[in-house]
């Protein structure tokens, strides 16, 4: 049976059954208390159990995954305290990636992969906007244009409100002031830089479920810094990385380990930003995920950022201190003490005040599913270094990693903007040079330039269907995020 070790309780180890870890789990407390190192302690746990993991590292702290620790005094003194014989620095198999390309390798995925509604998420849209947006994916579907970047949305969404008369048939009203208002958002949206996310080579979901040559699991870093200033766009691409994660994984129960274990780090930046349809989306995932073999670990400061929906299905936790200085923070403190399974002896609420950093209340499955009571427990310090990389360890870090040169390089192929610039070149006939003027004569006035009207829906349909056909792609272009449970999306 492998276990995941935590740290220890009154001289006996406390453990994470890896046949458990699909259940989920939660790693709560107050800023400064020890959460990163917990989430290290585990990330590492999970690695060398051979289970790839996912996390985000929105300080840079966990960068030092991928370099042996240096342990002064005090994790000397922790890993003597806990009696751990088997401790010895060590570096961790990790990729580092990053959405801007420059901490890691980039990581992109098209506009149809990341599908309208989280787009619509993503770009604040009303609910009038999005319905809009939906149509727009659908026309693309509909004509056989593939959606993989921001320019290729602009190019659709320009095309759909100057052919919105003909269309209003089949798609409904496609308000112009809609689309310039989709139009609008999109233009904040790569003020932020987003637009560096969007396009081919889009990420490849194997690169994040490796082990290597020894048999440990890959630890996949997504270096998050620069995004905290970017809630939403945080939140939506972690949340279309598991959506991703639960369309592609097969079925397969619950195993002997995890296939991959996803940590959610500021998990209330999700939860916050969400419309009430995309929570509830959250929540099926989340549900249904485990299924895929696949563990998620959300990390946030309280257990109450977590709806309740959600935090029902979290079995393992580890719970670090909490701050009771408000009625507030006491009624979330109480909360907090009612979501364990109780420990005749100990007072779950007054000790969640008098946590040290790096102690926690630590409840895990047993073999048969069950919550364990809950224990006061001393964390274990991981072998790898806490802190981030110097510049130039990091660069040597990426230069010999396996993927690189696999995502560095853009790729722009024919897609939706380059082929509706080629239909609206077809519509403008060739200028005719005129004759030249008779002796008096006034030169002949150029011939307007005249578009045609647009395709007829038989003529779309007709021309669609023969780019199907002489395709690759063989599938709808408009998958859409989530779309297993939106009614398929294949």
């Amino acid at each position: 049976m492998t276990m995941i070790p935590i740290g220890a309780a009154g001289g006996a180890p406390v453990d994470l059954r890896a046949a458990m870890a699909n259940r989920h789990g939660l790693i709560a407390g107050a800023t400064g208390t020890g959460k990163t190192v917990t989430l290290q302690t585990l990330a590492e746990g999970f690695s060398r159990a051979g289970v790839p993991v996912f996390l985000a590292d929105v300080k840079g702290d966990l960068a030092g995954l991928a370099q042996p620790a240096q342990p002064g005094e005090r994790i000397l003194a922790r890993v003597a305290e806990l009696g751990i014989a088997d401790f010895a620095p060590r570096a961790n198999p990790v990729v580092f990636w990053d959405l801007y390309s420059r901490a890691g390798h980039p990581v992109r995925a098209t506009v149809s992969d990341m599908g309208p509604l989280l787009l619509a998420s993503l770009l604040e849209l009303n609910d009038t906007q999005t319905g809009v947006l939906y149509a727009a994916f659908k026309v693309a579907d509909d004509q056989g244009l593939l959606l993989l970047d921001l320019q290729d949305l602009r190019s659709l969404l320009a095309w759909v409100a100057d052919n919105a008369a003909s269309l209003r048939a089949q798609y409904g009203n496609l308000s112009g002031a809609s689309v310039a208002a989709i139009q609008r958002q999109l233009l904040v949206l790569e003020a932020d830089g987003a637009e560096q996310f969007f396009g081919e080579p889009a990420l490849d979901l194997a690169d994040l479920t490796r082990t290597d040559f020894s048999g440990q699991g890959v630890i996949s870093v997504l270096d998050a810094s620069a995004l905290m200033p970017r809630p939403r766009l945080y939140a939506t691409f972690l949340l279309w990385l598991l959506a991703e994660l639960f369309e592609r994984l097969p079925e397969v129960g619950d195993l002997d380990r995890p296939r991959l274990v996803f940590f959610f780090d500021e998990a209330h930046l999700l939860f916050d930003t969400a419309p009430q349809a995309l929570l509830e989306k959250i929540e099926q995932v989340v549900r249904l995920i485990r299924s895929k073999g696949v563990g998620v670990y959300f990390v946030t400061q309280n257990p109450q950022d977590v709806p309740d929906a959600v935090l029902g299905q979290l079995g393992n936790r580890v719970q670090h201190a909490l701050r009771a200085f408000t009625p507030r923070d006491r009624a979330a403190v109480r909360a907090a003490a009612q979501n364990f399974r109780a420990n005749a002896g100990l007072d779950v609420e007054t000790v969640l005040t008098e946590l040290a950093v790096g102690e926690a209340l630590v409840s895990v499955l047993d073999a048969r599913g069950m919550p364990t009571p809950v224990e006061r427990t001393l964390i274990r310090p991981p072998a790898s270094r806490l802190g981030p990389l110097t510049a130039p360890e990091r660069a040597e870090h990426l230069a010999r990693s396996p993927l690189a040169g696999r995502y560095d390089t853009p790729v722009d192929r024919e897609s939706a903007h380059e082929l509706l610039a080629a239909r609206a070149a077809a519509t403008v006939p060739e200028a005719v040079a005129p004759a030249p003027p008779r002796r008096g004569e006034e030169p002949a006035a150029p011939p307007s330039r005249r578009g045609r009207e647009p395709d007829t829906l038989l003529e779309a349909t007709a021309k669609s269907a023969l780019r199907a056909i002489g395709s690759q792609l063989g599938r709808q272009l408009v998958r859409g995020v989530l779309g297993s449970l939106l009614g398929g999306r294949r």
